[in-house]
């Protein structure tokens, strides 16, 4: 094979009407990606001579093809890379042909950057895993083929590279595919095409080798250009990410995102996943003028029938086939940082155009490379894979990610350092009962509401031990009761004998307490009912949690002030005494902190005021909210 060609003339047709192929290579290090890929390039679109130049003198500085080019240069731009010879980051290259433009990404062999392959394989449509042919598969190797199995890759290409150094045999070439197959059985590849080649002389990369008679398959390049990927992003139901709020005047009020999925037209109705609102598309408009339709993939604005509240982060969709809405769901992660990944971490989420704050609630398992088996496990290391489970501050919109992988991905980040902690892909719901998607709900939150003639509310009384909530929580409930309202009544000492008997006084135990408690309130309030809730409940991240379990106004968070020397004379339970004593250990204002209300709605300070007199202002609100 030669080692430049001439410019083809790709007059077939026009770029802008040529099909789009986004593929990654991967495999173990120094299998021959950056080769094949620069081969590739070279041989299929020709180089111009000043590139040719440059690579020639790349080649005798860093270079490891002896006299020859070494086309891995054309990829690996980090001089650390070349001085190793090694890829680091994912590096990206754009060529066309006559029949197809794409894009292709180069990525890390090694494990320790296994990140990076992740997400040069994010928004790939096929993948390219090399494999030396004196090596076999290795474990980095399985290690890809999985990621790219999860991350939704649904065609692959195995690319027996240096064919040329086991003498071009069919048996090694019979021997690795085969292996291959079976081990990438259970994933699902919907085509699985396996190629010898020789990165560095050319074989089978653009044409057929005469040194491989016995191999009647295609050469990489004609697969690459002609292999159909399947159309799901076009096929699935609509999906449009609000990335902008656009407001140029009092007269245009326009949202802007991309179409991930499906397909949009003016008069179309859609509906906010997360509100439930539905209206229709009155305008399309895009850079090039109005548009009747916007395809999956294409960036427009859309105009709106009707004034309803959207934000940046929203998700626009079809009302008909409509996305999941919860805050608990598992998902497969891989996991990108040195420390552990364990239950109890928090981040934040970004989906789509969305970033809402999460916490890793519990690890299920890890998945084995070798066996593709899971295995029960409590935590992630570095480039490890597994399923867990996520709960976020705020529902989040999407589908599971083996049916849309544009609203099924997320990324979880690291709320110090602000650096990708994980990749992830949503597997399932975990609260079915709020699953939109699949579960069409008969009777909803507003209809109990309805019912009962008044509007659901949380009201969250927090403060000191002694500060006085228990005794105005049951005077509030008394009141409210004879006012007509329907109530439940959470204490959080009577939650203790039963619901969290089991949780000590503990930090971590405390935040475990108010979400449960949070929940059930959520419950309570979905049911229709004004809930009174009781608890010392000390840490603000807790309460802004349950808080978010509401919508908008549904949370009244009451600070029942008192200082902690009048709490102690008080002493209404004994704990101070119990505590001094040390029979109780933990106890909030004595051995930890308390965390005042940042924004409460009501300040009771129950040294200037009576139970009774306090009682009567948090009942003056609560009336005037419900």
């Amino acid at each position: 094979m030669p080692d430049t060609l001439a410019p083809p003339a790709n007059d077939a047709l026009p770029l802008s009407l040529r099909s789009e192929l986004r593929f990654l290579a991967c495999g173990s290090v120094d299998d021959g990606k950056s080769s094949l890929i620069g081969r590739l390039i070279n041989d299929a679109t020709g180089l111009f001579e000043d590139q040719i130049k440059s690579l020639q003198d790349d080649s005798r500085r860093f270079g490891t093809t002896d006299d020859g080019i070494d086309f891995a240069l054309l990829l690996d731009g980090l001089e650390a890379e070349r001085e190793q010879g090694i890829t680091i980051d994912v590096a990206y290259r754009f060529f066309s042909t006559a029949r197809r433009a794409f894009v292709v990404a180069d990525t890390p062999g090694h494990r320790q950057y296994t990140r990076n392959m992740a997400t040069g394989a994010s928004n790939a449509e096929l993948a390219v895993l090399l494999v030396d042919a004196r090596k076999g598969l290795l474990e980095q190797t399985r290690r890809h083929a999985a990621i790219v199995s999860l991350l939704g890759i649904r065609h692959v290409v195995l690319a027996v590279n240096k064919i040329d150094l086991v003498d071009f045999s069919e048996a090694r070439f019979r021997e690795i595919s085969a292996a291959f197959e079976t081990f990438a059985a259970p994933l699902a590849f919907h085509s699985a095409v396996a190629i010898p080649l020789s990165a560095r002389h050319g074989d089978n990369v653009t044409q057929r080798s005469e040194r491989t008679p016995w191999y009647t398959g295609p050469s990489l390049f004609a697969h690459l250009e002609t292999v159909e990927t399947d159309a799901e992003a076009a096929e699935a139901p609509l999906r449009f990410p609000v990335q902008w709020v656009n407001r140029p005047d009092a007269d245009f009020r326009g949202f802007a995102g991309t179409v991930v999925s499906g397909r949009v037209a003016v008069g179309d109705p859609v509906v906010v996943a997360g509100s439930g609102r539905t209206t229709e598309v009155a305008r399309i408009v895009s850079f090039n003028g109005d548009l009747q339709a916007a395809p999956a993939g294409r960036a427009v604005t859309l105009l709106l029938k009707d004034e309803i509240d959207i934000a940046r982060g929203d998700l626009l969709t079809d009302p008909r086939q409509r996305a999941v809405v919860t805050r608990r769901f598992t998902a497969d992660l891989v996991w990108m940082e040195d420390s552990e990944a364990t239950a109890g971490k928090r981040f934040l989420l970004k989906i789509g155009t969305a970033t809402v704050p999460a916490t890793l609630t519990r690890v299920a398992d890890n998945l084995d490379i070798d066996s593709l088996q899971r295995i029960p496990g409590t935590g992630l290391v570095l480039n490890a894979i597994g399923r867990v489970e996520l709960e976020t501050a705020t529902p989040v919109a999407f589908d599971p990610y083996s049916d849309n992988r544009g609203t099924g991905a997320f990324i979880l980040i690291d709320r110090s350092t602000l650096r990708t902690s994980a990749a992830g892909m949503i597997v399932e719901s975990l609260d079915a009962a709020r699953d939109v998607h699949r579960h069409a709900e008969t009777v909803t939150p507003e209809l109990r509401a309805q019912q009962k003639a008044q509007q659901p509310l949380v009201v969250w009384l927090t403060g000191l031990p002694g500060s006085g909530k228990s005794t105005i929580a049951n005077i509030v409930e008394r009141k409210l009761m004879a006012a007509g309202r329907q109530t439940m009544l959470l204490d959080g000492d009577n939650l203790r004998l039963g619901l969290n008997a089991d949780l000590g006084f503990a930090p971590s135990a405390r935040s475990e307490n108010v979400r449960r408690v949070g929940e059930v309130a959520r419950l309570m309030a979905d049911a229709g009912l004004i809930t009174v809730v009781a608890l010392v409940s000390p840490f603000q991240a807790d309460r802004t949690r349950a808080a978010a379990l509401l919508p908008e106004g549904r949370f009244l968070e009451i600070f029942v002030d008192a200082p902690l020397e009048v709490c102690r004379d008080r002493d209404p339970k004994g704990l101070y005494k119990k505590a001094d004593d040390g029979k109780v250990v933990g106890l909030t204002g004595r051995d930890q902190p308390y965390e005042v209300p940042q924004e409460p709605a009501l300040v009771l300070r129950t040294t200037e005021l009576s139970a009774e007199e306090a009682a009567d202002r948090v009942v003056s609100l609560v009336l005037q909210r419900a």
